[in-house]
């Protein structure tokens, strides 16, 4: 879907007479373009996370900056990198404008800043090995731009995803991501469909890198933080489903193992303690398909 994500939706123009039903199903289905403007973008995404990998698996950061919605949807995604994939939580670092206040109450006047941009990427000392993912649903947010300037001064590889083609945020960056979802059934809010394709985009993206960086074994999500009863039976079935271990003897491993599932999982399948399974980990950079073929 082409056009601005300020246009007024050409098929809502008498929202405001809607009822229920009615309300939620224009909400609804007009979701479905973010899914397929993410789909659109698919390549771009995939020429992003080749290029992030080998700067992520060189000790770089995820560095993801925004502002209003773009920016705390930055932040989710940063922050879940920990629990899920064992991401350490200073290598992922969400940059808003208006600083974290600006989480649960509007700044107003910083989205328009560009120096503060520039200012706040700086303040990270960031490195040719950090990934910068620039977000703005307008592709043209000030804030924004400013990081992406000094982001590309310092050599970092910059990521810019924005909703209207043709943006600046996708053009000044090294590798642009336009998620086309045109107008909002409330005009302007780009809460809606823009927010959810971007959340759809850095989801894919992270996920994908994640992959890349031997954080999963087959489809399964072996570099999870077991921090309570939930996760630490999840780590269980998952060794398990990995090994074809009983669960006694997966829950068994896991507690030598520190409840690292990757730890476990080798240290099974070769039939090794839980240091000489870190150790052969340490050595296949995390992967354990080589760990278990070498």
């Amino acid at each position: 879907m082409q056009g601005s994500t300020e246009s007024t939706h050409p098929a809502h123009a008498d929202l405001d007479l809607y009822g229920p039903q009615q309300l939620v199903d224009a909400f609804v289905d007009d979701q479905l373009n973010a899914v397929q403007a993410v789909r659109a973008a698919s390549a771009d995404i995939a020429r992003a996370v080749q290029a992030a990998v080998p700067r992520l698996a060189d000790g770089g950061r995820l560095v993801y900056v925004g502002a209003g919605t773009s920016g705390r949807l930055g932040l989710q995604d940063a922050v879940e990198l920990w629990p899920t994939f064992s991401w350490p939580p200073e290598r992922a670092v969400a940059l808003l404008a208006g600083g974290m206040q600006a989480v649960t109450l509007a700044v107003e006047g910083a989205e328009d800043d560009r120096a503060q941009g520039g200012r706040d990427l700086e303040a990270i000392q960031p490195t040719a090995q950090d990934v910068v993912l620039a977000i703005a649903a307008s592709g043209r947010t000030p804030y924004v731009l400013g990081a992406i300037a000094a982001a590309r001064a310092a050599g970092a590889l910059t990521v810019g995803i924005a909703n209207n083609p043709g943006s600046a945020v996708a053009g000044e960056a090294e590798i642009g991501i336009t998620l086309a979802t045109g107008p909002e059934v409330i005009s302007g809010s780009t809460r809606l469909k823009a927010g959810t394709s971007q959340k759809i985009a850095l989801n894919t993206f992270s996920s994908a890198v994640m992959v890349g960086l031997h954080k999963v074994y087959g489809n399964l999500m072996v570099d999870l933080r077991a921090t309570n009863a939930k996760l630490r039976q999840r780590s269980v079935n998952l060794t398990v489903r990995a090994t074809g271990a009983s669960e006694d003897a997966a829950r068994q491993m896991l507690e030598q193992c520190g409840w690292s599932v990757k730890r476990a999982i080798v240290a099974l399948q070769r039939g090794i303690d839980a240091d000489a399974a870190a150790a052969l980990l340490e050595r296949h950079a995390g992967s354990i398909r080589r760990a278990l073929a070498g």
